[in-house]
């Protein structure tokens, strides 16, 4: 789960990490306020939303007055702010941040992330090319990056804090306060259960302090039960619908750009039944995993989500039987599609436990569809109805 950049920051002010003075404004008239609150000579005003780029996209600008910074906010708040990250749709912007504007002297790359190649521990990863997305360092400037692996236990000895910050060429007189924000990230990373903490810039001021200008934080889904008041942060604006509605069932859905869509149960079988429409010249229109485990009710708003899809032209359904017995997914696309229109031809295939039955349930219903038994059969003919459709 993401999370807005002004709530990251209230989280790193919690874990004594200095972020500038700031905080949120959805209103013109509240940025104005908390301009004259700030009191300094400039503010930056900056859109909230959960992608990068925005300054590119017109959605970061500074204000050297209060009623400046009214007149920026009034034309950020509301806007459509399209990023490398949104895609040609953008996102609305709701609301702003606004803090104390800053002279930086030099700006440094800082991030935690999970299980970095294949290892099952968090890794640091930073640069002195602070400011520039990590892709771009990596791919253009790849000598610059600083990789340590944390304690796969949790624990933080300090040694990893200090041989980033000497990495990175700090002055003597900085080391042990960017050691004691690198500690302070790992803390909050552990204790939060996130799966990314990404500091860019930290930057260093004209006058020697050490601030957090902006940061990104992705918490783990599977540990938001422990965590109730990171919960509470989520921004459902911000989330492509479907995935939303699908996350409150227990499916795992994520949108893409084809018309195939798929519905397997288990990762694996997921991820092999999209690469295999692919090489058959189609695009899958979603990852859908429905579990091994899964009820009437989720293979029903599974269905309802294919169905909800306007990009969808063909569905292909890819079950292997074993925990989830073949006879209950085929009970249960029964009966959820008993309720519902099914709007797109469909390719049916399943294989293992009570196989057979299964069959039977979907041959003996009113339902229109096409049985296949080769797995490279049934994407050859899904992906040729999905290019028959208009």
């Amino acid at each position: 789960m993401w999370i807005h950049e002004y709530q990251a920051k209230d989280i790193l002010r919690e874990y004594g990490i200095p972020v500038p003075r700031g905080r949120v404004a959805r209103t013109p008239a509240e940025a104005r306020e908390i301009a004259l609150e700030i009191g300094s000579d400039e503010v930056a005003i900056k859109a909230q939303i959960h992608a990068g780029g925005r300054c590119k996209g017109g959605g970061i600008k500074l204000a050297s007055t209060p009623w400046e910074a009214q007149d920026v906010a009034s034309k950020i708040i509301g806007m459509q702010l399209i990023t490398a990250q949104t895609g040609l749709e953008g996102k609305k912007v709701r609301c702003v941040l606004v803090e104390e504007a800053q002279k930086i002297k030099r700006e440094i790359y800082l991030a935690i992330i999970n299980r970095a190649k294949k290892r099952e521990q968090p890794v640091f990863v930073a640069s002195e090319a602070g400011g520039v997305e990590i892709e771009e360092i990596t791919s253009k400037s790849p000598e610059k990056i600083i990789r340590v692996y944390a304690n796969p236990d949790g624990s933080y000895s300090g040694f990893e804090g200090r041989k980033i910050a000497y990495g990175l060429g700090l002055e003597k007189s900085l080391v042990h306060e960017v050691s004691q924000i690198i500690k302070n990230l790992h803390r909050l990373f552990i204790e939060k259960d996130a799966s990314f903490a990404e500091i860019n810039p930290l930057a260093i001021t004209e006058g020697g302090e050490l601030l957090a200008l902006d940061v990104k934080i992705n918490f783990d889904d599977d540990a938001l039960f422990r965590h109730p008041e990171i919960r509470e942060l989520r921004d459902l604006y911000e989330e492509e619908p479907l995935e939303a509605e699908a996350r409150d069932v227990g499916i795992s859905y994520i949108r893409l750009d084809g018309n195939v869509g798929c519905m397997a149960n288990g990762a694996g079988l997921a991820m092999t039944t999209m690469d295999l429409i692919k090489l058959w010249g189609g695009e899958p229109a979603n990852f859908l995993d429905i579990g091994g485990r899964a009820s009437t009710e989720q293979i029903g708003k599974a269905f309802r989500i294919l169905n909800s899809d306007d990009k969808v032209k063909a569905i292909f359904v890819n079950i292997f039987g074993g925990i989830l017995r073949c006879d209950r997914v085929a009970s249960g696309i029964v009966d959820a599609l008993s309720s519902q229109d099914l709007r797109h031809p469909m390719v049916v295939r399943i294989h293992g436990t009570n196989a057979e039955e299964g069959m039977r349930i979907l041959k003996e219903s009113s339902l229109k569809f096409e049985v296949a038994e080769d797995f490279n059969e049934a994407a050859q003919r899904v992906v040729h109805m999905a290019r028959s459709q208009p």
